[in-house]
C-alpha cells in the first residue's frame, strides 16, 4: 500500500497518565523510521486552534520514557467544543501542511477527534492514555498500571498506621464512572472492603461487613472507595455514617487525589505506550482513521472511535468474587 502520509502531528488531552511522554517518544520516532515529518502540539486541542506547534525528532524526545506527566502539556478546550474553533485548528493543520493527528488521551479526547475527523475528512487515530481504564476495545490504558501501583504503596503505609491504632480507614482512589482501580488496588493491598460505582454494596449491609470483621478478630480495616460510589454523597458522609453507627472503630478518610497520576511510569506502561504510539503510526500509514490503536490479548488492535466511546468495559465479575472472598 501506498505511503500517503508525509506529515504527523501529536497531541495529548484531558487528564495526564503516566506514560503519555513515552507514547509521544514512540510516535515522533517511528515517524523518523518511516521518514514522516512529525510536529507535536502543545496544550492538546487548544494549542491546535492556536497554532502552537513544534516539529519533533528522535533526539526532540530522548529522556522522556521515564517521565510522568506529558510535555506536550495538556488542557481542556472550550473553544474546540465550538464549529469556529474547530475550522481555526483546521486551518492550521492545513497550513503546517499536515496530513494526520494522533491523539493521546480518554474518552473526552476521543470524543473531540471523532467530530473533527468527520467534519473535515481528516485522517485522525487515537491513543488510550487515561489511569481509569475505562476505554472500551481496549485490555489496558496507559497509565493505569502505574496508578494501581502507587495506590496500593500508598495504601500499605497507611494500613500500618491503621494496624498500630485499630483504626478503620475509608481510602478514596480516582474513578468516577469506572471502579477498575479500586478494584484491583483494593485486593492487592488486602483491603476489607471494595465500594465501586459498578456494584452498589449499601450503608446496611457494608456495617454487617465490618461487624463481622470485628468479630472474626481483625483490630483495623481498610476500605477503599472509588470516587463515584453511589453508597454516601462523599467519602466523608459515608464516614460519618460508620462512626456514628459502629462503636468499634476509629475512622479516618485518605483521599490519594493527583497523587494517583503522577509519577515515572511503570515497565508495563512504558512498553505499553511504545507499542501503542508505533501502533498509530502503522495505522495512519496503512490509511486507517478515526480509529483507536488498542490492546486485547497482548495483540494490537484497530477499535473504531464510536466502538471505543460505547461505554467503559464491563467490571470483572470474577474479580468480585476475589475480593469477597479474600476479605473474609
Amino acid at each position: 500500500m501506498t505511503n500517503k502520509i508525509k506529515h504527523i502531528a501529536v497531541l495529548t488531552s484531558g487528564g495526564d497518565s503516566p506514560g503519555m511522554n513515552a507514547a509521544i517518544r514512540a510516535v515522533s520516532r517511528a515517524c523518523a523510521f518511516h521518514e514522516i515529518k512529525c510536529t507535536g502540539v502543545y496544550r492538546g486541542y487548544q494549542g491546535l486552534i492556536e497554532g502552537d506547534f513544534k516539529e519533533l525528532g528522535p533526539r526532540t524526545v530522548k529522556n522522556l520514557i521515564n517521565r510522568g506527566g506529558t510535555f506536550l502539556k495538556s488542557a481542556r478546550s472550550k473553544a474546540f467544543m465550538t464549529r469556529e474553533g474547530r475550522n481555526q485548528a483546521f486551518e492550521h493543520l492545513k497550513n503546517n501542511s499536515i496530513d494526520a493527528l494522533v491523539v493521546i488521551g480518554g474518552d473526552g479526547t476521543f470524543k473531540g477527534a471523532e467530530v473533527f475527523g468527520n467534519e473535515f475528512q481528516f485522517p485522525i487515530v487515537g491513543v488510550p492514555g487515561t489511569i481509569d481504564n475505562d476505554i472500551r476495545g481496549t485490555d489496558h490504558t496507559i497509565g493505569y498500571d502505574t496508578a494501581l501501583n502507587t495506590v496500593v504503596e500508598a495504601i500499605d503505609k497507611i494500613r500500618d498506621t491503621a494496624n498500630s491504632h485499630n483504626r478503620l480507614f475509608l481510602v478514596e482512589v480516582m474513578g468516577r464512572n469506572a471502579g477498575d482501580i479500586a478494584l484491583n488496588a483494593g485486593i492487592g493491598a488486602g483491603a476489607e472492603e471494595i465500594l465501586i460505582p459498578e456494584e452498589n454494596l449499601g450503608k446496611e449491609r457494608l456495617l454487617e461487613s465490618l461487624k463481622r470483621s470485628r468479630k472474626s478478630g481483625k483490630t483495623s480495616s481498610i476500605i477503599v472507595v472509588a470516587e463515584g460510589d453511589q453508597i454516601g454523597k462523599n467519602i466523608f458522609e459515608l464516614a460519618d455514617y460508620i462512626d456514628t453507627n459502629l462503636d468499634s472503630y476509629e475512622v479516618k478518610v485518605t483521599v490519594l487525589g493527583h497523587i494517583q497520576r503522577g509519577g515515572s511510569p511503570s515497565c508495563y506502561d512504558r512498553v505499553l505506550a511504545s507499542r501503542l504510539g508505533i501502533g498509530a503510526v502503522d495505522a495512519l500509514i496503512n490509511q486507517h482513521k478515526a480509529v483507536m490503536v488498542g490492546i486485547a490479548h497482548k495483540k494490537i488492535v484497530n477499535v473504531p472511535f464510536e466502538q471505543a466511546l460505547a461505554g467503559s468495559n464491563d467490571i470483572d465479575t470474577d474479580l468480585l468474587r476475589v475480593a469477597d472472598i479474600t476479605s473474609i
